[in-house]
């Protein structure tokens, strides 16, 4: 039965906006590198670098190889035309992202480390002191590289819905509200009791519930958008969300 005209609507509306997201212009540009698609696949990379530092780190690479490794490949990605190699039926950035890398260690390395640094090439301002404090954190128990890196893509990509939720609280003037109720996200069974959070915010045991409720609702909203600018099409979006979850709980 065909779509009634609000819905195909609907459905228009979604796919033009979902147009406007990082990796959908990345690949809309495809080949043809427009200054665009350059700034958004920028934007993504300096948001998902670390997944790939702990991905070449798990598979034994010294601190300093690490480093060079990840700011070369980066650099390299942004100067080369590898969006001719993305399956447009298959065309996650993070899928996209760890063949780039994968290929780029087991062809280009040495060749890559040959060549002169600097010189005006494109590189990114990554934070290795972080990225190398952040991954003497993480689990070492049977990890393998391939399973850190899917866990650190779901976990940066909840660590920038929170980031998102927290300004808007703030710039609403309820960033202690937001403090004070992010424990609840995660349904942490030592999460301070409905009642205490009420007395401590001078609200109702209620309008806490309610406010937690919003919060929550509007969390799902934004880790969705956030989503939606590493996919291809908004048909992919609940496909990864379970992806993450998935990775979260292994």
């Amino acid at each position: 039965m065909a779509d009634s005209p609000k819905r195909s609507s609907v459905a228009d509306s979604r796919c033009k906006s979902f147009l406007t997201t990082h990796w959908s212009v990345v690949l809309a540009a495809g080949q043809a590198g427009s200054p665009a698609s350059r700034q958004a696949l920028s934007t993504l990379c300096e948001s998902y670098w670390y997944p790939l530092y702990a991905y070449v780190r798990r598979r034994g690479y010294r601190v300093e190889e690490a480093r060079d490794l990840t700011q070369e490949f980066f650099t390299r990605l942004l100067e080369k035309d590898y969006l001719g190699m993305v399956d447009r039926q298959k065309g996650k950035f993070r899928s996209f992202l760890l063949a780039m890398f994968n290929h780029f260690l087991a062809n280009e390395w040495r060749r890559a480390h040959a060549g002169k640094r600097g010189g005006g090439r494109t590189t990114l301002s990554l934070d290795f002191q972080m990225g190398e404090r952040r991954y003497s954190e993480e689990p070492s128990h049977e990890l393998t590289p391939e399973r850190i890196y899917e866990r650190r893509w779901a976990f940066t990509l909840l660590e920038q819905a929170l980031a998102t939720l927290r300004e808007e609280y703030v710039r609403s003037g309820k960033g202690a509200l937001f403090e004070y109720l992010k424990p609840y996200l995660g349904g942490n069974p030592g999460t301070m009791p409905y009642e205490e959070a009420a007395a401590a915010l001078d609200m109702s045991e209620g309008a806490v519930k309610v406010a937690v409720h919003r919060l929550r609702r509007r969390c799902r909203e934004v880790l969705r958008a956030e989503i939606a600018q590493t996919v291809a099409g908004p048909e992919e979006v609940e496909e990864e969300l379970r992806d993450l979850f998935h990775a979260v709980s292994r």
